[in-house]
């Protein structure tokens, strides 16, 4: 019984493994790339352009990468990291000593403070009282004027005026936006120290976490306050970096009517900017853009404008419009000279075999406006393992899924280091010999049909199964019923 039950489980093994067992091939994709990476270990590709062009799936299924022995590797694939630009500066502060006991003992209330319209401090002065030291200086307010919104002060630098010898103070930093209400943001001790050579060691400069404000009162805790000859601020910028961007220009033929035109898409391309690149001059071109669907499809439907009117077959292809615009080319000479060109529109991802152009009846184009479409592509991350040069093979409608998971390929990796990654390069397009032909029928056309003899597939492996089992567990029963046969007869006897 322990045999037979082993067999069981393992025809149940092999019928369910049968397709994890065909083997991919070089040979078997019709294009591929040298893909050269930068280190060994974990490598980033930025996806080239020609794989959207020439791949046959719209996922990106049919993505393989080998090593020069053709054996696959393992890879992810995921979006871009956002990037950042960091970049520091020095800023010059202008600076108003406050003196005068009176400033001490009631921080600003008996100070007058006059600003421009922008903010801009004009003047700072401390309404004096009998008994006052008015040459006794007691804190600096500081102007480091106005900042742009990607701007933050991480640190001040502090010079000394000439001929001071060595000097220490700890000193305050508060800020403010409004010369009203003040946060203090830390302390620092401030030293400079000369030896008979003119040499100086100096901790010059207060750090603290970078933040956004635009007036600063420093003020003395220990040592005697000073007028630093100068003071700068050391400003901050980070600004987001768009990842690199793609993108195709599609001619397009004529349709089923003299306003409408065609356009054959790579089915792999994710869109998500459209525009028309007009050749004629002083064009306007009211148009509606939209893809061709298939009924049986279940498709969540973007749309940058709402369209009404448009019926539904019950079965076959049918025109699903996504936007109506209008794109021009104007040129004007009256205006300087200048020309007046429509951009392109973002919108949605948009994956699609065929694009349609539906213009009005009077549009009386002489022929179809060039299609622009724009994507960002994605990332291949992979672990160069195996002989090199790897391979980047693509181009074969009939190529299950390949990709692994990110934690799988870089496991324990943070983005900031996956960003930080030299990008590996890549040699030219190259078309495989031999390789499988396209299919006729497009993906999205394809794909119901496929499905449905997955599932049939699927349900004959189910009934396969079950039968064996069926199988099995009568003859069980019947060797169970010949024992207990057995074993009474011995009994009787």
């Amino acid at each position: 019984m322990n045999r037979r039950l082993t067999i069981f489980l393992a025809l149940a093994t092999c019928a369910a493994s049968t397709s994890a067992m065909a083997t991919d091939r070089l040979q078997d994709y019709a294009w591929r790339m040298t893909v050269q990476p930068a280190t060994g270990g974990v490598a980033r590709l930025p996806l080239p352009k020609e794989v959207y062009l020439h791949a046959r799936t719209s996922t990106l299924a049919d993505l393989r990468l080998f090593d020069a022995n053709g054996k696959a590797l393992a890879f992810a694939i995921g979006a871009p990291a956002v990037q950042s630009n960091t970049e520091q500066r020095e800023l010059p502060v202008r600076v108003f000593p406050l003196s005068g006991s009176s400033a001490s003992s009631e921080g600003l209330q008996n100070v007058d403070i006059r600003t421009a319209s922008d903010g801009r401090l004009l003047s700072v002065s401390v309404r004096s009282r009998p008994g006052d030291q008015a040459d006794v200086l007691q804190a600096l307010i500081l102007d480091l004027g106005r900042q742009d919104q990607h701007s933050r002060i991480a640190g001040l630098r502090f010079t000394l005026p000439g001929g001071t010898g060595n000097y220490s103070a700890q000193v305050l930093l508060e800020v403010s936006d409004d010369l009203k209400q003040w946060d203090a943001i830390g302390t620092t001790t401030l030293n400079w120290l000369r030896n008979s050579d003119t040499q100086t060691l100096a901790n010059d400069s207060m750090e603290f976490a970078a933040r956004s404000f635009r007036y600063a009162r420093l003020s003395w805790q220990d040592g005697q306050p000073l007028a630093f000859a100068s003071i700068s601020a050391q400003a901050v910028s980070q600004a987001s970096v768009a990842p690199p961007r793609a993108s195709i220009t599609l001619q397009g033929k004529p349709g089923k009517d003299a306003s409408q035109w065609l356009y054959a898409t790579p089915p792999a391309i994710p869109a998500d900017s459209i525009g028309l690149q007009l050749d004629q001059p002083n064009t306007v071109l009211p148009v509606t853009l939209g893809v061709l669907r298939q009924a049986e499809q279940v498709t969540q439907r973007h749309r940058l404008y709402r369209h009404h009117g448009q019926a539904r077959p019950a079965q076959g292809s049918y025109i699903d419009p996504l936007l109506n615009t209008t794109f021009y080319r104007i040129s004007n000479a009256g205006n300087g000279g200048k020309e007046r060109v429509s951009g392109d529109l973002s919108m949605p991802v948009v994956q699609t075999t065929q694009w349609i152009l539906q213009g009005s009846a009077s549009s009386n184009l002489a022929q179809a406006p060039a299609l622009r479409l724009g994507w960002t592509p994605d990332t291949l991350f992979f672990l160069a393992s195996g002989k090199p040069p790897y391979q980047l093979a693509f181009g074969n409608s009939k190529a299950p899924p390949a990709a692994s998971s990110l934690s799988q390929v870089a496991p324990g990796f943070q983005s900031a280091e996956l960003l930080a990654l030299p990008a590996a390069t890549v040699g030219a397009l190259t078309a495989q010999a031999g390789a499988p032909a396209a299919a006729p029928a497009s993906a999205d056309a394809a794909r119901p049909w496929r499905l449905a003899a997955l599932w049939g597939a699927l349900l004959l492996g189910v009934v396969v199964l079950g039968f064996f089992a069926w199988r099995l567990l009568t003859q069980m029963k019947q060797e169970q019923d010949q024992q207990q046969e057995r074993e009474q007869g011995r009994e009787q006897n």
